[in-house]
């Protein structure tokens, strides 16, 4: 009886664990297919600035809770988040961390926006 028993658990182990490693692939697959379409979806520059940075712009976007690319509003945001965050009241180095990747990022993105608008004015005046 116990012979059958250990090989009933043997085999629900092995089903299990297959079960898991399918769903870690198909998981894996999903992560690398939402990364290539959102490094499509970026313009060239704004990707760069998310490999040097580490940060996607729609990250950043929600590590400042902003929803347009607003510089009052992030700069507000920032620094509340960054006070909220400081280890002299409680806060976390890490989380503050975030929020300075966070905000350098965004004011990146508002530099090679700024930018572009300069190079569209050139043309127009040609």
């Amino acid at each position: 009886q116990a012979k059958y028993l250990a090989q009933i658990i043997l085999v629900g182990a092995q089903v299990v664990g297959r079960a898991f490693m399918r769903a870690l692939r198909q998981e894996f697959a999903a992560s690398q297919a939402a990364a290539s379409a959102r490094g499509r979806a970026e313009r060239p520059q704004s990707a760069a600035a998310s490999r040097i940075i580490g940060i996607s712009l729609q990250e950043a976007q929600q590590i400042l809770n902003v929803s347009s690319l607003n510089p009052e509003e992030i700069q507000k945001n920032y620094d509340h988040l960054f006070k909220v965050n400081d280890k002299s009241v409680g806060g976390s180095f890490y989380l503050q961390s975030k929020v300075v990747r966070a905000k350098e990022r965004l004011d990146e993105e508002l530099r090679i926006q700024a930018k572009g608008d300069k190079e569209k004015g050139r043309k127009a005046e040609t």
